[in-house]
């Protein structure tokens, strides 16, 4: 996302939280401090929106002393950012950016763990997310998903064609859906369909999509499916996506099956934020 837009943004989430002004700092704060912090992790983290906070910060006139990169991994009690600035503006722009921080952070940590895992097995399977993220956060979501280590998945619904189970029925079947989308759609778009059976992903996988995501399949229905897809000469030739019903306690589960890509929104719509603080460690009045 360009600075500019991002930028207004984050500015909008601290409009949110403001409302008609900060009333405490207001009330309590003298005029004219100078405030120096540090905010930190106080548990281990992968790293995440760092460069978003920074933006924040500098919107509210105060310097980034110094901070630590997008995507470190790092023990509790690690710097994140070190900020100099108006001691108004650090207190009222506190809870905004860490926020984003928190937040980001732990779909990053959740992300990097999982692949961990999957990288051990040796196999070649990435690790996604899913368009199941909050209305207005969906950027600084898969963002974070990226800084894991994880492939985002669709950011929006330009960006290629997903044939769920809703557009079959209104399209009046698998088929037709799918060929409605091959006459419709840009050679520069791929095309997935969601299938729930075997035959389902075959016939899929014959129309000519990309990839066939295979729904909430148990992985004894998905290691049948990839079977009938080999056994039809059709694995190679697409890719597939496991998808739905998917958690960081059953993954392993199909990530040892071979599909192409594991999806799962627990990442986002279900995260556990890093635990961190932001600590004034230097008071001084200006002029």
């Amino acid at each position: 996302m360009p600075v500019a837009l991002l930028r207004e943004k984050l500015l909008c989430f601290l409009r949110e939280d403001v409302g008609m002004g900060d009333l405490t700092t207001a009330a309590v704060a003298p005029t004219g401090i100078h405030a120096r912090a540090q905010i930190v992790t106080k548990e281990p983290a992968v790293v995440a929106g760092v460069r978003e906070a920074q933006i924040l910060f500098k919107a509210m006139e105060i310097t980034i002393v110094k901070s630590i990169n997008d995507g470190a991994d790092v023990p509790p009690g690690t710097i994140v950012m070190e900020i100099e600035g108006p001691a108004d503006s650090i207190l009222t722009s506190e809870r905004t950016a860490l926020n984003i921080l928190t937040r980001m952070s732990g779909i990053a940590t959740a992300t990097r763990r999982l692949i961990e895992k999957i990288q051990k097995t040796g196999l070649r399977v990435s690790l996604a997310a899913t368009r199941k993220t909050a209305p207005g956060l969906q950027y600084f979501d898969k963002r974070a998903i990226a800084l894991g280590g994880g492939d985002p998945h669709r950011f929006h619904l330009d960006d290629c064609i997903l044939i769920k189970d809703n557009h079959i029925v209104i399209a009046g079947g698998l088929e037709e859906a799918v060929k409605r989308a091959l006459t419709n759609s840009s050679f520069t778009k791929k095309i997935e369909v969601e299938v729930r059976t075997p035959e389902e992903a075959v016939q899929a996988a014959r129309l000519g999509v990309d990839i066939v995501m295979l729904d909430n399949m148990t992985p004894e229905v998905v290691k049948t499916t990839l079977e009938a897809l080999a056994v039809h000469g059709l694995r190679d030739k697409i890719l597939v996506e496991v998808s739905g019903g998917v958690t960081e306690e059953n993954i392993m589960e199909y990530v040892r099956l071979g599909p192409d890509i594991v999806s799962l929104g627990d990442l986002t719509h279900s995260v556990q934020a890093v635990d961190m603080s932001l600590e004034i460690t230097e008071v001084k009045t200006t002029g």
